[in-house]
């Protein structure tokens, strides 16, 4: 039980008159989940019925709430009124499948049926599937509750999801005959009204609310920047900026603490204006994981509700020292080529690990190409200029989608008539048509690694996994249409990521129970497809920074055991890379991570 000190959250001004859906956003790692589990918490201790509600494909709220997620709602023990709900994008799609084919008209031969179940196997059917399940909640699905509450995959993957409303809306009422990559036509205009009440809910400031959650860190003000702006061009105005893990040195002459809290002071001093008008709310750093309901609820207390820590202050480093960055960028270049992809939960730093191992390839004598599928885009920001015999790019949406257009109308137009053309131009401007233009793109990057180094800096977890689903459902055609055929001699990407002489993956992970869990089940669907990562990267360890902050010293227990869980029991091949009192951006810092020298 909790007491009535417990209960009451600090004056939070989001909680203070709050509409009825919330939902939560962000770069990964700024603390979405805790965050919008804590509102939730709050919310229901009032009395209130709320909905929490997971969009990330990786989310982690099972265990943080001690909680089996399904894909209907799920009370949570010891929080009356809270429900939580997951909108698992492999469930969601089969229910999507059944609800499709129960709509065709009876009549339907069995060769319309097959074709519509072709239709529907890619992985623009996951996504929208996803999408259909949202806006079920936005449409009435969550009539029963009070308050409906989103914790959403990281940034990128969340615009997606946010504008999709709003493309089907306008695809639908401008197609009036065929099919879409989701099947029969009729299936989805039966739809419309729903998406048309979805796009209208989510604009509706008094029954919505946006929350930019940030922390006081340089590169997720910047992404919570652009986030408000694009946001606002989807007609999501009613917005709120949560900036988490506000910290303030306790000790005068702890350097390390000191340089923390300047890194935090200049970077909240250097917010866009049009963020800093946003109405505003700061929850303090924390000397503990946000797992299990007293810490949740403790989150959003006054600092002087929170006990002080009592777990010891760690004596011993589990990681070898001479496990650098370096070290491991030995390890990767000795082969000469190969595709090398760096994955983990948001906000871990994958970019700029990523970033610093193909400098360090470069210094090795070697030409690399390094590239993103992550839609927030962080890399060209991370590598800050240029270096010789290194290519910089990324998988633009956009850019593919057009390509792809140009490319299927060229094939497929010359055999048609003008009313083919038509219907095939119209059914190319699906939303969906962008995941199959990026998966293409996906495999021609695998493909380029058979002569060269390919460094990919993977979007977060969530949208990665989709991504990689997309891979296997390929492989899976290919086998059906041409593997009897070319028995031995068919090659698909899936069967590149699998080959360790071709693909090397890297996961990185903070030395924190929720980051080191969502690796460690990341690394469980690798092994399912089998792919099996070659190294883990422990990213910012303070165990060697020195602190004695009373704060900082109590994160660093924390630390020490997770260092010992992956060492341990998740990976036998663990690199460690320090925190860093200066962001490491541009080229000189980014190579100074994993530089020849052995100092």
């Amino acid at each position: 039980m909790h007491t009535e000190k417990e209960q009451a959250p600090a004056p939070l001004g989001l909680l203070t008159a709050p509409t009825r859906h919330l939902f939560f956003t962000g770069k990964g790692g700024v603390g979405k989940t805790s965050l919008s589990t804590a509102c939730a918490i709050a919310l229901a201790d009032r009395g209130k019925q709320v909905l929490l509600v997971s969009t990330d494909a990786a989310s982690n709220l099972d265990e943080m709430l001690g909680i089996t997620l399904a894909n209907t709602p799920v009370p949570v023990p010891g929080v009356p009124g809270l429900s939580v709900l997951n909108i698992d994008p492999d469930n969601a799609a089969q229910s999507y499948r059944a609800r499709v084919l129960a709509q065709m008209d009876p009549t339907s031969t069995e060769a319309d049926r097959s074709q519509v179940r072709e239709q529907l196997s890619g992985a623009c059917t996951t996504e929208i599937a996803a999408f259909d399940e949202f806006a079920n909640l936005l449409s009435g699905d969550a009539d029963g509750f009070d308050h409906v509450v989103f914790d959403t995959a990281p940034t990128g993957h969340t615009l997606r999801l946010l504008s999709l409303p709003k493309a089907w809306t306008g695809f639908l009422a401008d197609n009036d005959r065929g099919a879409s990559c989701l099947g029969p036509h009729s299936g989805l205009k039966m739809q419309e009204a729903r998406f048309v009440q979805a796009l209208q809910t989510l604009s509706d400031t008094a029954q919505t609310t946006v929350v930019l959650v940030t922390r006081p860190d340089a590169g997720a003000i910047a992404e919570a920047a652009r986030t408000s702006l694009e946001l606002q061009d989807l007609g999501l105005n009613n917005q709120r900026l949560a900036i988490n893990g506000v910290f303030h040195a306790s000790l005068a002459n702890d350097a390390v603490a000191a340089a923390f809290e300047a890194l935090g002071t200049q970077a909240l001093a250097a917010m866009p204006a049009h963020l800093r008008a946003l109405p505003q709310d700061q929850i303090p750093l924390r000397a503990f994981d946000t797992v299990g309901l007293p810490a949740l609820r403790a989150l959003l207390q006054t600092q002087e509700g929170i006990a002080p820590p009592s777990t010891p202050t760690p004596t011993t480093q589990p990681v070898d020292a001479t496990h650098t960055l370096a070290a491991l960028t030995d390890a990767l270049a000795a082969p000469g080529r190969g595709l090398i992809m760096v994955m983990g939960k948001g906000g871990v730093g994958k970019t700029t690990v990523a970033a610093a191992i193909a400098a360090g390839l470069v210094q090795r004598g070697h030409s690399v190409h390094l590239s993103t599928t992550d839609p927030a885009d962080h890399l060209r920001v991370t590598v800050d200029g240029s270096l010789p015999g290194l290519k910089v790019d990324r998988i633009d949406p956009k850019a593919e989608t057009e390509k792809y257009i140009a490319k299927v109308m060229a094939v497929k137009s010359p055999g048609l008539d003008a009313a083919g053309i038509a219907l095939l131009r119209e059914d190319l401007q699906s939303p969906c048509t962008e995941e199959v233009a990026v998966f293409h793109a996906f495999s021609r990057i695998v493909s380029e690694a058979r002569s060269a180094f390919v460094v990919l800096d993977t979007a977060p977890t969530g949208h990665s996994l989709l991504l990689m689903d997309a891979t296997g459902a390929y492989h899976r055609q290919m086998l059906r249409e041409y593997g009897d055929a070319n028995p031995g001699h068919l090659v698909t990407p899936l069967m590149r990521l699998q080959d360790p002489q071709h693909t090397r993956i890297v996961l990185v992970t903070l030395p924190e129970v929720t980051p080191v869990s969502q690796a460690s089940a990341l690394q469980d669907d690798l092994r399912r497809a089998k792919i099996e990562p070659f190294a883990w990267v422990i990213n910012k360890s303070m165990a060697t920074a020195g602190t004695h902050d009373p704060l900082l010293a109590a994160r660093l227990a924390g630390e020490q055991k997770q260092m010992e869980r992956i060492t341990t029991g998740l990976s036998g091949n663990t690199y460690l890379v320090p925190w860093l009192a200066e962001r490491p951006v541009g080229i000189a810092a980014l190579s100074a991570l994993a530089s020849l020298s052995k100092e």
